[in-house]
């Protein structure tokens, strides 16, 4: 109430909520609440339990309770209470630490640096004491640090693997115990380290000049034989740095010089920062490196004089290589600034005096095109995203040192994890130790069972392909009911190109480019590319039309070509495009100011422009075919049109004895008669009436162990055809006058 005292302090009953603030030190509070407290969204708070620990505050939900303080398990445990529990909230002063100090596992703390800490903890008020998690203060972040959130999100992803969202760390020293806020300014170092011996005494600018030029931890580099797949881009690099190191005479006499600047690019993960290390340490050289994000982090004086000491250290170098991870930080292609312009300015200084600058980029298409110059960075390695044989490769390399059951078949593993670079194969080996250690805590000689593959399987997943992975389901053409013609169709449309690229050349014919899959709704055209996906165990790229469309001029156009550039990269790729009459609808009839023509336009650019389209096929799946521009299905771009028909009786029963082969179902139903019974039934239909009739046998008894006839005449009277017979009959029409397979 107006002029009524503010309170020092309020009891609040504390409630999880997991799913709203997931481990990023935020608390939500009612509104009247924060009012009450005086505190605005963004303010440090002291919460004592059991243990006195602080939080950022936000603004709870509408309809909040006014008695209840709104956080995550994480800061819950570091109360060290139980929901429902009681505890006190303080305002507290804003307090910028100074200096951080953290503990956390051997895996993590050789692979994330200081500066990728502080900006994990940007944003966020720690306590001596503390749990906390890498996940980045993105709820309420400060002005200007969403790029950098998102840079250390993909750093991480990339060092770290799938563990980087769930791993905890400890927060062993920090200036103020009372709580104090992650800035900037803010050094933060592992415990044991250099920088954890500062004293609060002393300035943030002397010990950021204390830092060491390479921000790589202290690691042995690794030997090019550990890298399996990259021997071919190994051998190019070295055979340049061989020259301009230790043969620039022969040079000189032929009246010539080498530029020593080279642009790494591939997926994040795949190691392009090992090949740079492993190369420089079978020529002698010594690798300084930086981590672009965090010198754009710095302000531009900053940032331009670390450039320069760097440069100066590394002229002061007989052989040295200066790697710069993530280039595009520091050069992009939208809106470079000033810093941009020294960074370049730098690099022609560096390259000129025939010092070797070595960048690296999981985004080529965000890096400043500038640098691709003659006199900059000359010389492009692409290192591509590994095929099931480079993945089989890398998996006995990640695991020579485990002792594996007899039942393991890598191979197998190898052809299930379309999508994985090195780094997501190796946090599928270190989850699927880590399950096999769970698993025999009282055994003397442990071993790594294809069990435990399997369980990892279940939780790590691609972290280069994230946003567009088709997920690979564990099922082939041959769990696919009927349909004899389609899956002949698709085996030599799709699978042929993907899996014999070498007979094609020989017999000098070009494969198929595409294929357009139409038919009714529910008819299983996306179970079918799931099937061809777990068939081929190519890379798989899906997206629906709908999620390539921008309203902003120029992103639609730019996330197509983003989508075939990974594609080529990914190769042999299998490119998934849903509904794709949204995405390809007949030009010059939108009223969306020209974006789908421009859409459009950019597709049939890539599917058979300049640039060649190798070992990668497009399915496009639509019910609408008449809706999708005629220059997309011309040949040499989804050139093959295969109807998928509603299913007749006996695909029905096909359908129904695949859907329902892990449900106990009783002898007296007979599927071959209930599938010639359901006409106007779809596959997605058919699966829908096995399920109805679990639910059914379910409901008769919570202890059923079979589905009877009875269960199924129940699921028969509450699931309905859903396939409209004016729909069908018009996709049939259409599939006589354009057969294409």
């Amino acid at each position: 109430m107006e002029g009524s005292p503010v309170p020092d302090d309020l009891t609040l009953t504390v409630h999880e909520r997991p799913g709203q603030l997931p481990r990023r030190g935020i608390v939500r509070l009612h509104p009247e609440v924060m009012a009450a407290l005086a505190i605005n969204p963004g303010d440090p708070l002291r919460l004592t339990g059991r243990r006195t620990t602080a939080g950022v505050a936000a603004r709870a939900d509408a309809g909040a309770s006014r008695a209840a303080l709104y956080a995550d398990d994480l800061t819950i445990g570091n109360l060290q209470l139980r929901d429902g529990d009681e505890v006190t909230v303080t305002p507290l002063p804003v307090v910028a630490a100074r200096w951080v100090t953290l503990a956390g596992p051997p895996e993590i703390t050789a692979v994330v640096t200081g500066e990728m800490l502080r900006l994990a903890l940007l944003g966020k008020v720690v306590t001596a004491g503390d749990d906390v998690s890498l996940l980045p203060q993105d709820v309420l972040p400060q002005a200007g640090h969403r790029a950098l959130i998102d840079g250390v999100r993909r750093s991480l992803a990339n060092r770290v693997g799938y563990l980087w969202t769930s791993q905890l760390l400890q927060v062993v020293e920090v200036e103020d115990a009372e709580g104090a806020l992650v800035t900037m300014d803010t050094v933060v170092a592992w415990q044991g380290t250099r920088l954890s011996s500062v004293r609060p005494e002393q300035p943030v600018a002397v010990v950021q000049q204390q830092q060491p030029a390479s921000t790589d931890p202290e690691m042995p580099p690794p030997s090019i034989d550990d890298l399996p797949g990259l021997r071919a881009q190994a051998q190019e690099l070295t055979e340049l740095l061989d020259l301009g190191f230790h043969h620039r005479e022969v040079l000189n006499r032929l009246g010539t010089t080498v530029s020593l600047g080279v642009l790494v690019t591939g997926p994040a993960g795949s190691g392009k920062s090992a090949l740079v290390r492993a190369v420089a340490a079978g020529v002698g050289a010594e690798v300084r490196s930086v981590w672009a994000p965090e010198l754009a982090a710095l302000t531009n004086d900053s940032a331009a004089t670390r450039l320069r000491d760097l440069a100066r250290d590394l002229k002061a170098t007989e052989r040295g290589v200066l790697l710069i991870s993530d280039v595009e930080a520091l050069a992009p292609r939208e809106d470079p600034g000033p810093l941009a312009t020294v960074f370049r300015q730098v690099l022609t200084d560096l390259v000129g005096s025939g010092a070797a600058v070595v960048c690296t980029t999981s985004r080529p298409e965000s890096v400043d095109t500038s640098l691709r110059a003659p006199d900059l960075l000359a010389v492009q390695l692409a290192v591509p995203l590994p095929d099931t044989s480079m993945r089989n490769d890398q998996l006995r390399v990640l695991t020579r040192g485990m002792p594996l059951a007899e039942d393991v078949r890598l191979d197998d593993v190898a052809g299930r994890t379309p999508g994985f670079v090195a780094a997501d194969l190796g946090a599928l080996a270190r989850e699927a130790g880590v399950h096999a250690a769970l698993r025999q805590k009282e055994t003397e000689s442990p071993t790594v069972a294809m069990a435990d593959f399997e369980a990892a399987l279940d939780v790590v997943r691609p972290t280069s392909m994230a946003d567009s992975t088709l997920e690979v389901a564990h099922v082939t053409l041959d769990d696919v009911g009927d349909m004899t013609e389609v899956k002949e169709v698709l085996t030599e449309s799709v699978l042929w190109p993907l899996t014999y690229p070498d007979t094609f050349a020989r017999l000098g014919v070009q494969p198929p480019r595409g294929v357009l899959l139409y038919g009714p709704p529910g008819c299983g055209k996306t179970y079918l590319v799931k099937a061809i996906a777990g068939t081929g165990k190519a890379n798989v790229l899906s997206v629906k039309g709908a999620e390539l469309l921008s309203k902003w001029v120029g992103d639609s156009e730019r996330a197509v070509r983003e989508l075939f550039r990974r594609a080529r990269e990914a190769a042999p790729t299998l490119i998934f495009l849903d509904e794709v009459d949204a995405l390809a609808p007949t030009r010059g009839q939108a009223t969306d100011g020209g974006t789908t023509d421009r859409v459009v336009a950019a597709l049939l650019t890539e599917l058979d422009g300049v640039e060649a389209l190798r070992n990668v096929v497009v399915i496009g799946a639509t019910n609408r075919p008449d809706l999708i521009d005629p220059a997309l299905l011309r040949p040499g771009r989804l050139e093959r049109l295969v109807f998928v028909p509603p299913p007749d009786g006996e695909a029905r029963a096909a359908i129904l004895r695949a859907s329902s082969k892990s449900v106990p179902l009783d002898e007296a139903v007979d599927l071959d008669a209930l599938g010639a019974d359901l006409e106007g039934f779809s596959a997605a239909d058919c699966a829908a009436l096995i399920r109805e009739a679990a639910l059914a046998a379910m409901r008769q008894s919570l202890d059923a162990t079979t589905v009877t006839a009875d269960d199924v005449a129940s699921a028969r009277k509450r699931v309905r055809p859903s396939l409209d017979p004016v729909q069908v009959a018009w996709l049939e029409a259409y599939a006589s006058t354009h057969s294409g397979g």
